[in-house]
C-alpha cells in the first residue's frame, strides 16, 4: 500500500500461540497499524493477525504480550 515501508526479505511476523493466548487483548491494542484482533474458536478468545503483508515486524505485539506467547519469526517458517 503507499505511503507504508515496503516488506525487506527476512522480515519477522508474529506468530501467535494459541493453545497459550487469553484473549486479553493487550497485543491488539499494542499494534500501531491494528493487524491484529481478537477471535472467539468456541469458548475460547484468542489473538489473530489479519493482512500479515502489513506487518512491518516491529514486535510490539511481542513485547506487550504479557504471557510471552507471541513470537516473532521469519516469515514461512514454524
Amino acid at each position: 500500500m503507499p505511503g507504508e515501508p515496503p516488506r525487506t526479505r527476512g522480515q519477522r511476523l508474529p506468530v501467535i500461540d494459541l493453545k497459550r493466548c487469553t484473549g486479553c487483548g493487550w497485543c491488539v491494542a499494542a499494534c500501531p497499524l491494528d493487524l491484529l484482533s481478537l477471535e472467539r474458536t468456541g469458548w475460547k478468545k484468542h489473538s489473530t493477525l489479519n493482512e500479515a503483508e502489513r506487518c512491518t515486524g516491529c514486535a510490539y505485539c511481542a513485547i506487550r504480550c504479557p504471557f510471552g506467547v507471541i513470537t516473532m519469526q521469519e516469515a514461512g517458517t514454524d
